[in-house]
């Protein structure tokens, strides 16, 4: 029997279990989607009873195999995201959704007890976004609906229910506390003063690190089960470990955040303005992170670009970078496209399209996207001096916007990798003593090299 790790990777659409080898090469993978149902509100959320049924039905089945011997189990997931659990281990309430729009009073109550607002953002590395706060949900909790609230005995964040599910172990641990939810002060290393003035210090249980393992009998079978890990920081872990010098990560997709894991300084005021915030590595070190609603945004135009040249949907596609085309359109360049996602100084009132054809157009489109890509980069790295560039998640293989890149920052060494893995490879290596060498992301990654274009 092959000696594997198991990993639960649960995203909002995809939840996701693999296997892997000891050289963590994928030796099983099994998906699932769950239609979302409804809270009290009426609000779509997780469907956390058919999400428990499905873990446990995958894992028995996966134990009984006669292929596989499972020595250790993780969990991945979304963060901003609480499950709340009686005296019983009861789930008290729905696992609400982090898009469910918070009453303002409510926003502007924490405030006035606690601001100013920007000081809190700074000291916690966390803007305000409602229920994108994992703080602010049990604040909302805890002065909306009081009699519901008395019935927790702990809240745990997402990955860690999901450890809890096959260990009955209440803990919390860094990626998810440190993950935009407000709870906790980078200055002081601790839980913020607001959330023991709230008393949540007492239902948010005790903090281990994220590389802990509780060993346990489990189906008469000897299990190494891991207490979970926040998405976006295992998605990092790979890279930390297997490179030596500094680098920023952009992690590309709805959204695109450059990550920045060598920032030792807190975040400024001028930071938070520019969208960034604090994520946290597995031993509680902040990594700063700019964020930019990239995909989100070329997904629209390009939708729009379509109908204006009346191509299919995908042409887009199709589409490589050209030099001409790109000197063609930099000679005289001027904003054209209204953003949709997000506002920015030089974009016009409107979009104005003035090529006769789809090439020229996206050029456009994408020279105007990289140059807010590589603002969003210089802002996480701030003035540490990074030399060392990778690209992973959709945009990797988007050979206009990795060419362009190359090309404004050429300071850099870019490098692009592919896996989809990203997240549950990540998970599987926090509870792994293994290290992990430089060839690491050349085996497990498709590391690619990429050069500027010659400029003319």
């Amino acid at each position: 029997m092959k000696k594997v790790t198991a990993i639960f990777d649960i995203g909002k659409t995809n939840k996701k279990f693999f296997l892997f080898d000891a050289d963590y090469q994928e030796v099983y993978r099994e998906y699932t989607t769950f239609d979302t149902i409804v809270d009290e509100d009426g609000h779509p959320t997780e469907d956390l009873k058919s999400l428990q049924d499905w873990l446990k039905n995958v894992f028995d089945r996966i134990l009984k195999s006669e292929k596989y011997n499972i020595t250790a189990i993780n969990f991945s997931t979304y963060g901003a995201s609480l499950v709340h659990l009686d005296e019983q281990g009861e789930v008290v309430t729905p696992l609400y959704n982090y898009t469910k729009p918070l009453d303002k009073k409510v926003i502007d109550s924490f405030f006035e007890k606690y601001g100013p607002e920007e000081k809190i953002a700074v000291t916690t590395g966390s803007s305000n976004d409602g229920m994108l706060n994992s703080g602010m949900q049990l604040y909302w909790l805890k002065h909306t609906k009081p009699a519901v609230f008395k019935k927790i005995k702990y809240s745990l964040h997402l990955p860690q229910y999901i450890s809890y599910i096959f260990t009955g172990i209440p803990i919390s641990e860094y990626t998810s506390i440190g993950c935009h939810s407000s709870l906790w002060d980078f200055s002081k290393k601790d839980y913020h003063d607001w959330v023991y003035a709230e008393e949540f210090h007492k239902i948010l249980p005790p903090i281990v690190s994220t590389e802990t393992s509780i060993n346990l009998n489990y189906n008469g079978k000897r299990i190494k089960i891991g207490v979970g890990i926040h998405d976006s920081s295992a998605a990092l872990l790979p890279y930390v470990r297997s490179i030596k010098k500094k680098f920023i990560l952009v992690s590309t997709g709805t959204w695109s955040i450059a990550l920045n894991p060598f920032s030792e300084k807190l975040l400024t005021k001028e930071d938070i303005d520019k969208n960034c915030i604090n994520y946290m590595r597995i031993n509680g070190k902040p990594v700063k992170s700019a964020r930019l609603f990239l995909g989100n945004e070329y997904t629209l135009q390009v939708k729009e670009m379509a109908e204006f040249f009346g191509v299919s949907e995908d042409y887009h596609k199709s589409v490589k970078f050209n030099n001409d085309t790109y000197f063609e359109i930099v000679k005289d360049m001027d904003p054209i496209f209204k953003w949709k996602g997000f506002t920015t100084k030089q974009m016009p009132k409107k979009t104005n399209i003035h090529y006769d054809n789809f090439e020229h157009a996206y050029h456009h489109l994408m020279t105007e996207l990289v140059l807010l890509q590589v603002e969003s980069i210089k802002i996480a790295a701030g003035d540490e001096p990074i030399e060392k560039l990778y690209i992973d998640g959709g945009f990797s293989d988007n050979d206009v916007y990795i060419k362009l890149l190359s090309h404004y920052l050429r300071n850099m060494e870019l490098r692009t990798t592919d896996s989809s893995l990203g997240s549950a490879l990540g998970a599987a290596i926090a509870i792994s003593d293994s290290k992990l060498n430089s060839k690491f992301l050349k085996k497990n990654y498709s590391l690619k090299k990429h050069v500027p274009f010659i400029i003319k």
